[in-house]
């Protein structure tokens, strides 16, 4: 396995900033956010470490060479829209971008984006999953034309009140990934597997890397915290910002070293990155630094 951080932390880093930060840090990859330029609609969103509108294929060279030559591979290309989104101008741009983002992956030889499904928050599984085969089984066979693999995150995008009722990505459990899977059945087509959003869920995290070893492309290092009194209070079936916070590795509930353990049951030798969403250290780049820096610390006992 490949230890690394996902750039969305450093918003406003440039791109050798990033790098030259996470060589000497000692970091050995990167997912590099490439959103289009603009207004985010939420945190750590909206975030262009590479930005797809200038670039040449001479700058493509240069963004790879530059990592490279500081010890540091691009793991991913990473862009988290919603194409499956109801306000279908909103979802057309997202799916273009993707497009693009993909045709990018490809000619820099990185061949990993890193997304989401998607949902129609106001429509079933079952409808969602029909809006899936038709708006995806083209996008996964540009993929494999590019030969370029896609790791979905698990993220169940449902924690706030404008997210309810069904949350903004569909591909948040095992069951949903077997048909997905099912589905559309392309080698290039997989996970970007985060297990603090299974423990939110309450569903095992450590299970589904068995069956779907062969679909984790890509690995988030991401905890978090339940407040049991908060829980009391609300209820699973309340919106989740209301009784969770996302947390350094190791501050949360999830177990990294069994999590690691299982991974390496499965011989997984992809990269892993650490996700800091930590507002406890957050307020300044110094605090923002720290939270990344304890999260290299504490996962490289296991990496």
């Amino acid at each position: 396995m490949k230890l690394g951080l996902v750039t969305a932390i450093l918003p406003d880093f440039t791109f050798e900033e990033v790098v030259d930060y996470a060589a000497k840090t000692g970091f050995e990859c990167l997912e590099v956010c490439c959103w289009p330029k603009g207004k985010a609609a939420r945190r750590y969103a909206g975030i262009t470490h590479i930005d797809l509108e200038s670039l040449t294929p001479e700058k493509m060279g240069y963004y790879v060479k530059y990592a490279k030559d500081r010890g540091i591979e691009i793991s991913s290309l990473g862009y988290y829209p919603n194409p499956l989104d109801s306000d279908r101008e909103a979802a057309e741009a997202g799916i273009d971008h993707l497009k693009k983002l993909i045709g990018v992956s490809a000619g820099m030889g990185i061949g990993m984006v890193t997304t989401f499904i998607g949902r129609d928050k106001t429509k079933t599984v079952e409808e969602n999953l029909e809006l899936f085969k038709m708006v995806w089984t083209p996008i996964i066979k540009l993929a494999e034309e590019k030969n370029v693999r896609i790791g979905i995150e698990n993220c169940p995008m449902l924690y706030t009140d404008n997210e309810w009722p069904g949350g903004n990505n569909l591909a948040c459990t095992p069951d949903i990934w077997r048909k997905m899977f099912s589905i559309i059945p392309s080698r290039n087509f997989g996970l970007n597997y985060d297990p603090s959003h299974l423990y939110l869920i309450g569903a095992s995290y450590t299970k589904p890397l068995y069956e779907f070893k062969d679909r984790i492309f890509h690995v988030h290092f991401k905890d978090i915290k339940v407040y049991q009194d908060k829980l009391d209070e609300y209820g699973y079936f309340s919106y989740p910002a209301l009784w969770h916070s996302p947390k350094l590795p190791g501050l949360g509930g999830v177990d990294f070293g069994v999590f690691s353990s299982a991974l390496y049951d499965i011989r997984y030798n992809g990269p892993a990155c650490i996700e800091v969403e930590d507002k406890a250290f957050e307020g300044s780049v110094d605090a923002v630094k720290q939270g990344i820096e304890q999260s290299y610390r504490y996962m490289r006992q296991f990496i």
